[in-house]
């Protein structure tokens, strides 16, 4: 009796469809294109993996880095000196954390754009391959 494959992934599609006989249709061609488009997915999916870990290690960094401020703040406003010069030194440090924290969100979201923008070239490309390998199929066919 033939071992069952355990997941989907250790299945071999050819040896399954390698018996279906489609006039006109090369079936080893539909099953390698297959197996690139999973190769692709598989890429597209690591980049954007890659981009959530990126984003995530940055945002543990801002944490980290305004943890470190919040505290010296905190030491700065409990020093001397006179109430009008700690609300200009509060109104300074808000609007320092304001700059900063705008600057943050800007550069997580431009990690998130760059690594967007990865998956969708490469799933682009694949997507452009098909389009080629349909049209070679077609022209096989015709001769």
């Amino acid at each position: 009796m033939a071992k069952q494959p355990e997941t989907l992934l250790d299945l071999d599609i050819s040896k399954f469809v390698g018996e279906l006989k489609v006039p006109g249709v090369d079936i080893e061609a539909v099953v390698s294109s297959q197996r690139k488009n999973i190769e692709a997915l598989t890429q597209a999916n690591k980049l954007a993996f890659e981009g959530v870990q990126a984003v995530f290690k940055r945002q543990v960094e801002i944490i980290r880095q305004s943890l470190e401020e919040g505290a010296a703040v905190a030491k700065e406003m409990v020093e001397a000196g006179t109430p009008q010069d700690k609300a200009v030194r509060q109104t300074e440090l808000a609007k320092d954390a304001f700059e900063r924290a705008l600057a943050n969100a800007r550069e997580l979201s431009e990690i998130i754009a760059k690594s967007n923008s990865e998956a969708f070239e490469l799933l682009n490309k694949r997507f452009s391959q098909i389009l080629d390998e349909i049209k070679e199929g077609i022209t096989k066919t015709k001769k």
